[in-house]
């Protein structure tokens, strides 16, 4: 036994443990008033993008839109503030705004960047902003209602006839196109693109199908383009409606060298919808140009589902202006492509209406075709 161990009781026991439980609670409470650490954001970058700035533009392109990107390290929110309004809290790094005073005018743009400490920076940025008049409204340059009887109106449209690869068209296509009513007419307020399976022989190049391929007599440089068409539900058909620029050098098209002759892809096409011969589902937007600067080829575009493509009518549109082109199918966006100086989308472009046979998008054609017909309800050009 230890000498003096019988003045430590079970009753001292559970005191000393209380009082040694007091003392690290202590300690621990002292330890936990250390000051927490903050941290600051840093380095907050600020870009801001007039939407169609230009050098004959640099107000921009008259939408009153901007772009704002920001970037702070340590940042995990940001804010912005247009013109002295309310401040708009997002964690994006990105945020558009749209100036709605009519005319030129300066604003002040006002960006904040906050750690996860609730520390923050600002930056503060001056720009001019050119806003259009919103009471213009977009004039009616080109249309046709097909509201009469027999073949397209020969003011307006040009029949593309001439095979410009030795006789045949190009991407593998089977058909030859004509000027004849059997491929184009207009009956019941509706225009008719059809494509026949027959024998035919063009320039001492014969086809077993035959087709149309129509080309606006009119060319234009910026617009909405309104075509309302139902498709044909055929396979091994390939209709499109699309845009080549008008400088293009392609044999017998309507405008011949009068824009210029550059070749494809040069020339920019803007496909506003094309469809597979396997695939009656889906519509494709696609844009096709040579760059400005290397002259190489460069593509973009997406595909939409339209179900009832080849029994209802759909408006396939395109919106073109100095800085975007946007290809929609009713209401819905099919492809947004930016319209940046190293595209050729900055000169007159005409419309085209076809059926091609096979090829690269019209694939194997069925043994037991014999027709098949796009119907196009009316095309307009608003600008």
């Amino acid at each position: 036994m230890i000498p003096g161990s019988h003045f430590f009781t079970s009753e001292n026991k559970i005191k000393l443990f209380y009082l040694a439980l007091l003392g690290l609670t202590l300690i621990l409470s002292c330890s936990s008033t250390d000051p927490e650490t903050t941290t600051k954001p840093s380095n907050l970058t600020v870009i801001i993008t007039v939407v169609g700035a230009s050098d004959t533009q640099p107000g921009g392109d008259g939408s009153g839109m901007v772009q704002v990107s920001a970037y702070a390290e340590d940042a995990v929110r940001y804010a912005y503030r247009f013109d002295g309004g309310a401040l708009e809290e997002t964690t994006s790094r990105t945020m558009s705004h749209t100036f709605d005073r009519e005319g030129t005018h300066s604003y002040s743009i006002e960006v904040f960047a906050y750690s996860d400490s609730g520390e923050s920076i600002s930056k503060s940025s001056e720009v001019t902003i050119f806003r259009g008049t919103q009471e213009q409204e977009a004039t009616l340059v080109f249309a046709d209602e097909f509201d009469y009887e027999g073949s397209p109106d020969s003011s307006k449209w040009h029949h593309q006839v001439i095979g410009p690869n030795n006789g045949s068209w190009y991407n593998d296509e089977v058909q030859h196109y004509t000027e004849r009513v059997e491929n184009s007419y207009v009956s019941n307020g509706t225009l008719k693109i059809v494509a026949h399976k027959e024998q035919y022989t063009s320039g001492g190049v014969s086809k077993s199908y035959t087709s149309a391929r129509l080309n606006s007599k009119y060319a234009f440089t910026y617009g909405r383009v309104e075509v309302r068409a139902k498709l044909p539900a055929e396979g091994g058909t390939w209709p499109a409606i699309w845009t080549l620029g008008a400088n293009i050098n392609e044999t017998g098209n309507y405008f011949g060298q009068q824009y210029g002759n550059v070749g494809w892809p040069a020339c920019g096409e803007i496909d506003i919808m094309e469809q597979r011969g396997w695939d009656k589902i889906n519509t494709i937007a696609y844009f096709h140009w040579g760059n400005t600067n290397t002259g190489a080829y460069q593509s973009e575009g997406s595909e939409t589902a339209v179900p009832d493509s080849t029994q209802e009518f759909h408006l396939y549109v395109l919106e073109w202006n100095s800085s975007t082109m946007r290809v929609l199918v009713d209401d819905t966006l099919v492809y947004e492509l930016a319209n940046t100086q190293d595209k050729p989308y900055d000169n007159p472009h005409y419309i085209l209406l076809n059926i091609a046979m096979g090829g690269n998008l019209g694939g194997e054609i069925p043994p037991g075709f014999t027709n098949a017909t796009m119907e196009i309800d009316y095309v307009r050009v608003y600008q």
